[in-house]
C-alpha cells in the first residue's frame, strides 16, 4: 500500500470466515475508486504472512540487480556473446553453487533460457538438464554446446577469415528474410538486404561454421533494427515510420550490419582465442560435465522426468509482469523460421505471463496436480489479491481485462511446477529461484510469499528469502495510477523435506 493509503484507509478486520461481513467503503486515490475493505484485507493478510517468514527474511548484500539479471555477463566470455535480458547471470550461479556446496550430481533448470546455469553448472563437471520452450533459448543453447564440444582450429579459423574478409558484402542477395506481422519493417532497407547477402553466404559453409555463422547473426539483430527489446513488446524508434503512442521514440544508434557482424564475430573468435580463454570456462574442458536440453513447455516435460532424480534446481520463471518473450523476441524468431501459427501457439504453451494466455486445463495436462491446485485455492492471500482483481475487472478499472486470468494463471501453473520440482528432487535438495515481486491496480503482489505458502505444502522447507539490497520501482502507469513503492526482489530458497 501506497503512503497516503496508510494514512487514508480505516484499520478493518480482514474476513477469516464466510460468514464474516465488513461495512463497505472505497477509497478515491487519483480519480480512482478501490474497495477499501479488499485493500486493507490484503494488507493485513500480507502482514501477517510477512511476520511469519520473519526470521527467514533477510537482505542479502552480496546480491545486486546485475548479479541477479544478465548484466553481470556483459564482461564474461561466452556468456557476453548473446544478451538474453531475462536471465540471470554465470556469477549468481556460481555463488549459490558454492554457498550451498553443490559441486556434483545433476542440476535442473525448468526454464533454461540461455543456459546460464547449465553452462555454470557443467563447468564444474557436474550434469546439467534443462528445459526451454523458445527456440532462440534452445538454439543459443545448442550453439554452445557445439562450440564446447565439436569446434575445430579449422572452424575457428574460418570464423576470423568471415570477420577479416567479409565474404557476404558481394555474395547473392538470397531468398526474402522471413516476417512475423509484428516484425515487419524491422531493419532499413540496406541492412535487410545485407543480412539476407549474409544468410545466403553462410550456406556455402562447413556444418558448425554455419552454425556459429548464423548465431553470431542472431545475436545482433535488435542492434541493427529499428526496435528495442522493452519487457512487454518491442519498441519502435521514429525512423521506422511506424506510431507507437504519443511519445516519440529515438533508440539511439542503428548501427550498420557490416559493423555489428564484424565485432560480434571478432568477439567470438577472440573469445575462443587461447590466450583470452578466461579460466572458468574452457580450463580443463575435460571436466565439463554433458548439458541434457529438453526442448518444450516444462508443464508438459516435467511430469516425465524420474522421480527423485536431480540433487539441485536453479532457476528463474518468467515473471508474473506482462511479458511477452514471444514478441521481445520476435526478430530472433522470425529469423529461425518461426510463423504466426507457430508463434502463437508457443505464447500459449508459455507460463500464463502475459494478458495473451487462456487459462490451461491443468487437470488435462496431469491429473497428479489435483492437490497442487488445492493448495493454492486454500492460499488466502493469494485468494483475496484474484477476488480483488476480479472484482476491479468487473467495475472496469483495469487497464487490461486480461489481468485477473493471467495472474490467476501464473500462481496455478507454478503450483504445480513446484509439485513437479518437489517430486523430482532427491530427499533434502536445494531449489534456488530467482522472482521478482509485481503490483497490480494498486496491490502489491508478494510472489514470494505466495509461491513459498505454495512450497511449504507441496513438499519443501523454506530455509531462506533472501531480498536483493534494493527494491525495484513498480511500473511508470503504476506509479501514476498509485504513487511510487518499492517491490521486493529476492531470491528463494527451498529444501525438499526429508
Amino acid at each position: 500500500m501506497t503512503e497516503r493509503q496508510n494514512q487514508i484507509t480505516p484499520r478493518l478486520l480482514c474476513p477469516s470466515t464466510p460468514e464474516a461481513t465488513v461495512t463497505p467503503s472505497t477509497l478515491s486515490v487519483n480519480d480512482h475508486h478501490y474497495d477499501v475493505d479488499a485493500i486493507e484485507c490484503i494488507y493485513q493478510l500480507n502482514t501477517s504472512h510477512e511476520r511469519h517468514y520473519a526470521n527467514l527474511m533477510r537482505v542479502e548484500p552480496s546480491l545486486n540487480r546485475q548479479l541477479v539479471s544478465f548484466q553481470a555477463n556483459k564482461k564474461r566470455a561466452v556468456y557476453r556473446w548473446c544478451k538474453y535480458k531475462e536471465g540471470f547471470s554465470a556469477g549468481l550461479v556460481e555463488y549459490f553453487l558454492n554457498r550451498y556446496n553443490i559441486q556434483t550430481g545433476t542440476l535442473l533448470d525448468p526454464f533454461a533460457g540461455s543456459g546460464t546455469a547449465l553452462f555454470a553448472a557443467s563447468s564444474r563437471g557436474m550434469r546439467a538438464e534443462g528445459i526451454e520452450l523458445l527456440p532462440i533459448g534452445q538454439r543459443i543453447i545448442e550453439t554452445k554446446q557445439l562450440i564446447e564440444e565439436k569446434l575445430t582450429p579449422e572452424d575457428i579459423a574460418q570464423l576470423c577469415l568471415w570477420s577479416e574478409k567479409k565474404p557476404w558484402m558481394k555474395a547473392a542477395l538470397g531468398t526474402p528474410l522471413n516476417e512475423l506481422r509484428i516484425t515487419r519493417g524491422a531493419y532499413p532497407p540496406e541492412t535487410a538486404e545485407a543480412i539476407r547477402r549474409y544468410v545466403s553466404q553462410t550456406t556455402k559453409q562447413p556444418g558448425n561454421v554455419q552454425v556459429v555463422l548464423l548465431f553470431a547473426l542472431l545475436c545482433i539483430l535488435e542492434s541493427v533494427s529499428y526496435t528495442r527489446k522493452d519487457g512487454q513488446y518491442l519498441r519502435w524508434d521514429h525512423r521506422s515510420g511506424r506510431r507507437q503512442g504519443k511519445k516519440v521514440f529515438d533508440k539511439g544508434a542503428i548501427l550498420p550490419f557490416d559493423k555489428a557482424i564484424t565485432e560480434k564475430l571478432t568477439e567470438i573468435v577472440s573469445d575462443l582465442g587461447e590466450q583470452n580463454t578466461p579460466r572458468d570456462l574452457f580450463v580443463e574442458p575435460s571436466r565439463h560435465g554433458p548439458i541434457i536440453l529438453h526442448p518444450g513447455s516444462c508443464l508438459t516435460l516435467l511430469p516425465q522426468l524420474p522421480s527423485e532424480s536431480y540433487d539441485s534446481i536453479i532457476t528463474s520463471p518468467p515473471y508474473c509482469n506482462r511479458y511477452d518473450y514471444t514478441r521481445t523476441y520476435a526478430l530472433e524468431l522470425a529469423l529461425l523460421g518461426v510463423g504466426e501459427v507457430e508463434l502463437a501457439r508457443l505464447r500459449q504453451d508459455m507460463l500464463s505471463c502475459t494478458v495473451e494466455n487462456r487459462a490451461k486445463d491443468l487437470i488435462r495436462i496431469n491429473s497428479r496436480w489435483k492437490q497442487a491446485i488445492a493448495t493454492a485455492d486454500r492460499e488466502p492471500l493469494l485468494q483475496a489479491i484474484l477476488s480483488y482483481l476480479d472484482a476491479e475487472k468487473e467495475q472496469g478499472h483495469l487497464n487490461n481485462s486480461g489481468i485477473p486470468r493471467m495472474v490467476r494463471g501464473y500462481f496455478y501453473e507454478m503450483a504445480c511446477v513446484i509439485a513437479e520440482c518437489a517430486r523430482v528432487l532427491k530427499k533434502n535438495a536445494p531449489l534456488i529461484m530467482v522472482n521478482d515481486n509485481v503490483r497490480y491496480a494498486g496491490v502489491s503482489v508478494s510472489v514470494d510469499i505466495i509461491l513459498s505458502g505454495i512450497a511449504n505444502s507441496l513438499g519443501f522447507a523454506i530455509e531462506n528469502i533472501l531480498i536483493l539490497p534494493n527494491g525495484k520501482g513498480n511500473s511508470s502507469q503504476q506509479m501514476g495510477l498509485h504513487g511510487r513503492e518499492s517491490l521486493r526482489k529476492c531470491v528463494y530458497v527451498w529444501r525438499k523435506d526429508k
